[in-house]
């Protein structure tokens, strides 16, 4: 008996598809050959979404006064005491949420806030003076809400 071997034939890559599954078929681990696109960043919040949020959770007894005490400065932090005591916003049972907020800038370092703020079909006004301090950071210089 006579044997001859011969070496197979190599196919072209192009044809050939990949060794373990259908040639039409994608592994969705597997990154896509397309360069990924990027994630546009996020715009960090205003300052004066960011203390509508912090005197929120104070006045709803959600955080305690002492939580937002580095970022109010001279008699605000008096009248938001008074304010937390006196008018607590969660009293009838509804977790309060922001409507609106507006604002008015009377100058570069200054802003005066407005915030409509709702607890069940209620709805209270909030108002807040923010400066920015000489350290370049924000800070609540008076409050004040409705009166109830």
């Amino acid at each position: 008996m006579h044997k001859v071997m011969t070496r197979p034939r190599p196919r072209p890559s192009a044809t050939r598809p990949p060794a373990g599954r259908p040639p039409t078929r994608r592994d969705s681990r597997r990154p896509a050959d397309r360069t990924p696109r990027p994630i546009p960043a996020k715009p960090p919040p205003h300052p004066t979404e960011v203390f509508t949020e912090r005197l929120l959770l104070v006045l709803s007894g959600q955080r305690p006064l002492y939580w937002v005490a580095r970022h109010i400065a001279n008699t605000a932090f008096d009248d938001l005491a008074r304010l937390a005591e006196r008018t607590p916003l969660c009293a009838d049972g509804h977790r309060p949420t922001v409507h609106r907020i507006g604002h008015y800038q009377p100058h570069p370092e200054a802003y005066e806030v407005f915030a409509r703020i709702a607890t069940g079909p209620r709805l209270r006004a909030l108002a807040f003076r923010l400066a920015l301090g000489p350290d370049r950071k924000w800070r609540c210089t008076a409050v004040e809400m409705e009166k109830t």
